[in-house]
């Protein structure tokens, strides 16, 4: 009884031991499993962080190389940028030279254009014909036209005007008519002849006296065709006494609106007073004798050829 208890307790032991060993075998068995697992997945992650170092190399030396090929644009930009900058200063130059060019195109086509219609104007229109400049007999204004007869005081004997102006005469004649100023045209263009035969019949009647009212032939400003004596309806003949009447009034204030100015105010060193002869010297300048209180014959007469391009502007 005493030896079976022995064998029961040895073979227990070694069933313990047996036990043991299995589930330590066991173990072993797993852990070397997974071992084996760990190591392959070692190897997986060895191989993937070589091509991972072999990735960035490659990432590294491209990098280097687009760094250096950065720099390199960087280079070129700089370059262009300044090339740009230098073509901007050079089309800003350019620009300027074009303005500065195209300014000197004008002035000269300016230049031409005035000196054309200068040269396509009467120099004679604005000289000082009163016993000063001399027309010969062969002068005749470049255009003449007719008056309209309800212009005229004598409506049976034709007269005639500068052409260029008309416009101006017409406007003038409306604008006093529109004020209920009668005026009439006594006398307008006068040849060389015809000036010579109006002085002719003056000497047979006042002698030397004739002088102090009537130009020689040449002299007159009639032959210009630019100037006209004003009478009205009522005076019928050309008298100082015109110098009463309204419508001497409204040419002293409104004729020189329309180019026209009194060529012999009293106190002139030419002919007598002579309030019914006006003569035509462009708007430009009958404003500046107006403005300034003076008369035709108060200029000199480079102070007068200035305007003569502009007589005929309106």
């Amino acid at each position: 009884m005493g030896i079976n208890k022995k064998r029961i307790g040895i073979v227990a032991v070694i069933l313990v031991v047996c036990a043991g060993l299995g589930s330590a075998g066991y173990l072993f068995f797993n852990m070397y499993e997974e071992n084996g697992l760990l190591g392959n997945e070692i190897d997986s992650l060895e191989q993937s962080l070589g091509i991972t170092k072999t990735y960035l190399e490659n990432t590294r030396r491209d990098n280097t190389s687009l760094t250096e090929l950065l720099g390199n644009e960087r280079g070129t930009n700089e370059i262009l940028s300044k090339n740009l900058e230098d073509q901007f200063s050079k089309n800003v130059a350019l620009e300027s030279q074009v303005v500065s060019i195209s300014g000197m195109v004008q002035d000269i086509s300016g230049t031409v254009g005035t000196l054309q219609k200068l040269s396509q104007t009467d120099k004679e229109l604005l000289k000082k014909y009163s016993k000063v400049y001399f027309l010969s007999e062969n002068y005749i204004p470049s255009r003449l036209v007719f008056l309209e007869r309800t212009y005229l005081l004598d409506a049976s004997v034709p007269k005639q005007i500068h052409a260029g102006l008309e416009p101006f005469l017409q406007d003038m004649m409306r604008s006093a008519s529109s004020t209920g100023i009668d005026l009439k045209i006594a006398s307008a263009y006068r040849s060389f002849d015809e000036q010579m035969s109006v002085k002719t019949g003056y000497k047979m009647l006042y002698g030397s006296g004739a002088n102090q009212f009537s130009a020689d032939q040449g002299y007159s400003e009639h032959q210009l065709g630019t100037t006209l004596d004003f009478t009205t309806p009522k005076l019928k003949i050309l008298s100082t006494q015109f110098d009463k009447d309204a419508a001497y009034a409204w040419l002293l204030e409104n004729a020189y609106r329309f180019g026209f100015v009194l060529s012999y105010p009293k106190g002139n060193s030419y002919y007598q007073y002579e309030p019914w002869h006006w003569r035509f010297v462009g708007v430009g300048l009958a404003t500046k004798l107006h403005g300034e209180g003076k008369y035709f014959y108060d200029l000199t007469q480079r102070e007068i050829d200035n305007y003569l391009i502009s007589i005929f502007d309106r």
